[in-house]
């Protein structure tokens, strides 16, 4: 177990989510990050099977610096009734350049006859020609027998003489699938027990989520045997995903005591899948294990006294492991301890103030009970905080008025006009902005406004906008929650605004917004 192969398959298995579309450069970038990580095999692609893939390639051998991982390309086994040598696309495999070669193959006799539309017997032929061609081209050969535990389970002798035709033709490893993710962990562990014992191969595990187990799937597969375990950042996949390689790293590190990748480079794995978020267009789950931004955050009041004590008692592992961090969120169902924990996170020591602590829960709590929600607005909250401990040292500008007002004139687009009035930097200032809704008009004029003070703005910009309808029964009399999220381009915030008007209660979560950045960025009051 000291050998334990982490094999990253995001650029090609994980590309095929729906709605998920890779440039050449993302992938490349990507690469880059997973060598940081320190996993052993990332996966680049199929090279001859689509343009992009080839290109990765081909610029890979000029751009990509891997200092931990090795590159391998994956392909498929050569056609029925052909020759591997002669194969197009399994030349392809060995023009890569990748000195590592992942090759997929049927070991489900209904998909041999039904799919490839072959025979068994040529199948193997299939199989034993494509390794041994690879091999003997300097090729380090890894197989994915595709389909592998339905097949076993269809029948178990020819999904055997798979493997074992793999392995005596030069096969590394067998990296069995469950391709349709329909398995769970007992079954996993038996079947790779079994296959072990009658086969001696290096045994890997590629699982899909689709029950669920991926992850526990994937742990089964490693406490029967499997030595090579596949997956994808942040689970990304087709259908449901595959298993989240973050997760089963941290597992088998942290919880099992298995070295997999080095443990500077472990506690990299939060800003790593954040990073990949980012180039992927696909937002952070919150609540994914370990990496998550909720993975670690505490709301109870109870959770927050016994963490007071010992943080320990409600975490299961040290977030700094895998380079995140514990948060306390503040509700209604805050307690004092909640409130003294927040400020220390905040930098602010309120143990015995009673007096500050009383006052803030008080004014959560009755916030809270009108709509708000801070654990979805951690920058509303460190305002209010801030100014309960501070006072207004943090009052940038004085809004004097702000109007909004929407034109649609017959079946043309609706355009939004928004004046702001305010005062900032010593001045009073009259902005307009135009946008292609009331938020877009108010955003763009309050910027307007306030650039010539505070020209550090010109880096923010609103990246979501969420509207929450809290008391239906009214219908449009109702009150609204507005969230809106904030970026300076490195990091962003979230702040909420409640009001019966929607314009309004955005209006508030734009200003808290704005001014959370310009805290942020320690820009003094002008």
């Amino acid at each position: 177990m000291t050998d334990l192969h982490v094999y990253d398959t995001t650029l090609r298995d994980g590309a095929q989510q729906e709605g998920l579309n890779l440039s050449v450069s993302d992938k490349l970038a990507i690469a880059a990050h997973l060598d940081e990580l320190g996993v052993g095999y990332i996966e680049g692609g199929w090279p001859g099977a689509n343009p992009k893939d080839t290109e990765f390639f081909t610029r890979a051998q000029q751009e990509l610096r891997l200092q931990n991982a090795t590159l391998a390309a994956f392909g498929a086994t050569r056609r029925a009734g052909g020759n591997a040598a002669d194969d197009p696309l399994v030349r392809a495999l060995v023009h890569s350049g990748a000195s590592v070669v992942t090759l997929v193959a049927k070991s489900h006799v209904r998909h041999v006859e039904s799919a490839l539309r072959t025979t068994r017997k040529e199948n193997l032929a299939m199989v034993r020609d494509t390794v041994s061609f690879l091999a003997g081209e300097g090729r380090r050969v890894f197989l994915d027998a595709e389909h592998f535990f339905d097949g076993y389970a269809t029948d178990p002798a020819y999904a055997l003489e798979v493997v074992r035709t793999a392995v005596e033709a030069g096969a590394e490893v067998v990296a069995l699938c469950d391709t349709n993710g329909g398995m769970l962990p007992s079954q996993v562990g038996d079947v790779v027990g079994e296959v072990l014992e009658a086969t001696a191969a290096r045994l890997g595990i590629h699982c899909h989520n689709d029950t669920g187990c991926a992850v526990a799937n994937s742990m089964a597969a490693v406490a029967a045997g499997a030595t090579h375990v596949q997956g994808t950042i942040n689970g990304y996949g087709e259908r449901t995903g595959n298993a989240d390689l973050l997760t089963v790293v941290s597992n088998l590190q942290i919880k099992q005591g298995l070295s997999l990748v080095e443990p500077p480079r472990l506690k990299e794995a939060t800003r790593i899948a954040h990073a990949i978020s980012e180039i992927t267009n696909v937002p952070p789950y919150s609540r994914q294990p370990y990496v998550g931004a909720s993975a670690f955050a505490h709301k109870a009041g109870l959770h927050a006294s016994a963490i007071k004590v010992d943080p320990d008692l409600y975490q299961h592992t040290d977030p700094q492991a895998v380079g995140n961090d514990m948060r306390m969120l503040v509700s209604d169902m805050a307690g004092r301890a909640s409130i003294e924990l927040k400020g220390r996170e905040l930098g602010y020591d309120l143990a015995g103030d009673d007096e500050t602590l009383s006052r803030v829960l008080r004014k959560v709590k009755d916030l809270e009970l009108r709509g708000y929600t801070f654990d979805a607005a951690d920058a509303s909250f460190e305002l209010l905080l801030r100014r309960e401990v501070e006072g207004d040292v943090h009052d940038f500008f004085r809004v004097e008025s702000w109007r909004v007002i929407t034109d649609a004139r017959g079946e043309e687009e609706a355009l939004s006009e928004a004046t702001v009035k305010v005062v900032a930097g010593g001045e009073r200032v009259v902005a307009t902005g135009e946008g292609n809704g009331p938020v877009n008009a108010l955003d763009h004029a309050l910027r307007r406004a306030l650039s010539p003070a505070y020209p550090e703005l010109d880096k923010l910009e609103l990246i979501d906008f969420r509207v929450r309808i809290l008391d239906a029964a009214h219908g449009t009399d109702a009150v609204t929650r507005v969230l809106i999220e904030t970026s300076d381009g490195e990091t962003s915030w979230e702040t909420v605004g409640v009001a019966g008007n929607i314009v309004e209660a955005s209006w508030q979560a734009l200003v808290e917004g704005v001014t959370y950045g310009l805290v942020r960025a320690g820009v003094p009051v002008r």
